[in-house]
């Protein structure tokens, strides 16, 4: 059976970021984050600057607190303008507010806006009418692992529950009559994260919503690996016409992520791309559960990226259970581990220990890039113990995003202060506030110690 290439965009409403219009009659956008300290105002300019340099046309801050939002402000003017701003809020409906009075964009988490409904419902209404009289918009930003108490009780930590949280804030926002919207629903796991953004859009549609989607494979990590798994999930769905800005999140720099995001951009969105290419092949053979790939592009870098976003939209479609790549420029054991590494971004195989680990930010206190290199160097050290059992081990820069969106992961090692670390089995909490120079090697040993039960 051959699988058309057709690709149509998403038909969605418009959404003002300051100076930048989102949705499906402009072009997809391109963002990511800093890893600055928000109140190192020097580092936070010249690096959003040589973001936008490289690409990106929105840049978000963390901001945890009022002298946060003090500092965005700053860095706001010295940027004069240079592309809008967002402030990522969780817990504190007041810094949402102030935030919103000095930046074009606020991202507020539903999953800890809030506890109580009715508390809820008041101070999101505030927050809508200080964002109207600032002209600000809102990402409703969603995240797998880290849904209000009341959602977990209702629907457990499920995508039926992400779009539950999503839609209870979105409601209420049309209902103010506030349309400058844009939504997003993450997740680690892509086949959740691609499950719950057509879930939404389903929901947005029997309600005759159409809001612009903003696009991300949360804690995707970083090399090859961080790029196939977040082309897994992003390009399945800009194949289905869904997504209408995207960030690529890497355990590196964010400037590296602007060219991965634009090139999956580019695959689907432009008509000359080698994706519309006539001697381009794509197939599924129905009795082997198996998909053909075949294509003559030259790049390894692009290869990957495209091989994966162009399988990703089928391998859950259609049971997917192995994956052949074809293509003239590279060896036939470069297209085997290519396509096995496709398989495990999509969780449908294992074949090595994955990792999942968040971009960085403002709120990390520990260098997550090295750690992240350490913790796979300590682990490539000690292969012999661990024979064929592949862990999926998370590394998690704060409390805030850490336990709970690391929930399916077998180990984690959380940034718990300065400098100091938790390790988790699972969502167990086992080692808490460590000195961080001795995380790693407490990490493997306890991964030791358990496959050797």
């Amino acid at each position: 059976m051959n699988i058309s290439l057709k690709y149509a965009r998403r038909k969605t409403s418009t959404t003002r970021v300051g100076n930048l219009s989102i949705g499906s009659d402009f072009p997809i956008r391109i963002q990511t984050m800093a890893n600055t300290s928000t109140n190192d105002i020097e580092a936070s300019v010249s690096q959003a600057l040589l973001c936008q340099q490289a690409g990106a046309e929105l840049f978000r801050f963390t901001t945890q607190g009022m002298r946060e939002v003090e500092s965005l402000q700053q860095i706001h003017t010295q940027l004069n303008s240079a592309m809008p701003l967002v402030a990522d809020i969780h817990f504190r409906s007041d810094v949402a507010d102030a935030a919103a009075q000095v930046v074009e964009k606020v991202r507020i988490n539903p999953g800890n806006y809030a506890a109580d409904p009715v508390a809820m419902r008041e101070r999101f209404v505030h927050l809508l009418d200080i964002c109207k009289a600032h002209h600000t918009a809102i990402r409703i930003g969603v995240n797998h692992g880290s849904l209000s108490k009341r959602i977990m009780e209702q629907y457990g930590d499920t995508p039926e529950g992400m779009v539950a949280s999503c839609m209870e804030f979105l409601r209420i926002a049309v209902e103010q009559q506030f349309m400058d919207i844009v939504l997003s629903i993450k997740a680690s796991n892509t086949r959740i994260m691609v499950d719950t953004v057509r879930l939404l859009v389903q929901t947005m549609d029997a309600e005759n919503m159409h809001f612009p989607i903003h696009l991300g494979v949360t804690e995707a990590g970083e090399g090859e690996d961080g790029r196939i798994k977040s082309a897994v999930g992003i390009g399945a769905l800009l194949a289905e016409g869904i997504g209408d800005t995207i960030r690529v999140s890497l355990s590196e720099q964010p400037e590296a992520e602007i060219p991965v995001a634009q090139a999956l951009v580019d695959y689907f969105a432009d008509p000359d791309s080698p994706r519309y290419d006539e001697s381009n092949i794509i197939c599924f053979d129905e009795v082997k559960h198996s998909i053909f790939y075949y294509t003559n592009v030259a790049d390894w870098n692009l290869f990957q990226l495209h091989a994966a976003a162009e399988i990703g939209r089928l391998l859950w479609q259609f049971n997917v259970k192995r994956v052949d790549l074809l293509n003239p420029n590279f060896m036939t054991d470069q297209l085997e581990v290519l396509a096995q590494n496709i398989l495990q971004a999509a969780g449908i195989a294992r074949f090595k220990t994955e990792f999942v680990s968040c971009p960085g930010c403002g709120r990390t206190m520990f260098n997550l890039q090295q750690t992240v290199a350490d913790i796979k160097n300590a682990m490539s050290q000690n292969a012999r113990f661990f024979m064929r059992k592949y862990p999926k081990i998370a590394v998690m820069g704060c409390i805030v995003n850490g336990p709970g969106e690391m929930a399916d992961a077998d180990y984690g090692y959380v940034g718990a202060g300065r400098d100091r670390v938790s390790l988790y089995r699972g969502k167990e909490c086992v080692l808490k506030n460590i000195p961080q120079e001795q995380a790693v090697e407490q990490l493997i040993n306890l991964i030791r110690s358990d496959m050797q039960l």
